[in-house]
C-alpha cells in the first residue's frame, strides 16, 4: 500500500505490469534499450526482461524501500533484479528525464497515482521531455488511471499526449485490487500502431510465461466501451 491505495497483491492476476510491459515490446521491431520510471516492485522490469531482444532496462525508482519490501514479500515480481541486463537507478524520475543524454526505444511510466512525489510526473512538460528521450520510432506508455473513477485525469492525459505524439490509443485491462477493477494505459508512439505493427509471429515463436496478456487481449484491450469513447472524444 502507497498513500493509502492498494498497489501490489499475490493473489491478482499480474495484469497490470504484463500489460505496461508486453504491449509496447510486442510493437517495438527492435526495443533494446527500454526505460521504467518509477516501477518500484520490480514487476514490469521482470515482465520485460522476458523478452530476449532487450539488450537493457533502466528503472529509475524514487524510492528504495519500494524494492526492499518487494524483494522481501513478493520475490516473483523481484526475479528480474538477478538479470545482468537489468539497471535500478534510486533517484527522481522527473529529473533522470530532464539530465539524461540517454535515448531509448521504449519508455514507461509505472508511477503511483498522480499525488505526492509523483504528481509532476502526469503533467504535459514532463510528457514532451520523454518524446525527446525516446529515439526516432520510440513509444511510450504511461498508466493513465481508472477510466470509471479518475475520469478528469484520464481526459487530460489523452488529451496531452495527443498533442505530443502521432499515435495516442488507450487501453484496458481488469486489475482487481485497484479502484474499480478496470484500469488504463496510453500508447503514445512516434511511428507504430499497436494494432498493426503487432509482431504476430515473435508473440508466435516467443510465448513468453503470463498469466493475462496474450495476442487476442492485446488487440481487445484497444477495443473501449462506448462510455470511455465519449470521455476520450472519440
Amino acid at each position: 500500500v502507497l498513500y493509502g491505495s492498494l498497489m501490489v497483491a499475490d493473489n491478482d492476476n499480474n495484469a497490470y505490469n504484463e500489460m505496461l510491459a508486453h504491449v509496447p515490446l510486442f510493437v517495438h521491431p527492435s526495443p533494446k534499450r527500454v526505460l521504467i520510471i518509477g516501477g518500484g516492485d520490480c514487476g514490469c522490469l521482470t515482465e520485460m526482461l522476458k523478452h530476449p531482444e532487450v539488450e537493457k532496462v533502466t528503472m529509475c525508482e524514487i524510492d528504495e524501500k519500494v524494492v526492499e519490501v518487494s524483494k522481501r514479500h513478493f520475490p516473483a515480481l523481484t526475479a528480474g533484479l538477478a538479470d545482468k541486463r537489468a539497471e535500478v537507478l534510486f533517484e527522481d524520475g522527473k529529473k533522470f528525464i530532464e539530465d539524461t543524454d540517454e535515448r531509448f526505444d521504449v519508455i514507461v511510466a509505472d508511477l503511483s497515482d498522480p499525488v505526492g512525489p509523483a504528481a509532476d510526473l502526469f503533467q504535459k512538460p514532463f510528457h514532451q521531455t520523454i518524446f525527446e528521450r525516446l529515439n526516432d520510432d520510440g513509444i511510450f506508455v504511461p498508466q493513465t488511471e481508472s477510466p470509471f473513477f479518475n475520469q478528469q485525469t484520464v481526459a487530460a492525459l489523452h488529451k496531452n499526449l495527443k498533442t505530443i505524439f502521432p499515435i495516442a490509443r488507450l487501453f484496458t485491462c481488469f486489475m482487481p485490487i485497484y479502484p474499480s477493477g478496470y484500469w488504463s494505459f496510453t500508447f503514445a508512439s512516434k511511428q507504430y500502431d499497436p494494432l498493426k505493427d503487432f509482431d504476430q509471429r515473435r508473440w508466435d515463436n516467443q510465448k513468453p510465461k503470463t498469466r493475462y496478456y496474450n495476442a487476442e487481449t492485446h488487440r481487445a484491450a484497444f477495443a473501449l466501451p462506448q462510455f470511455v469513447r465519449e470521455l476520450l472524444g472519440d
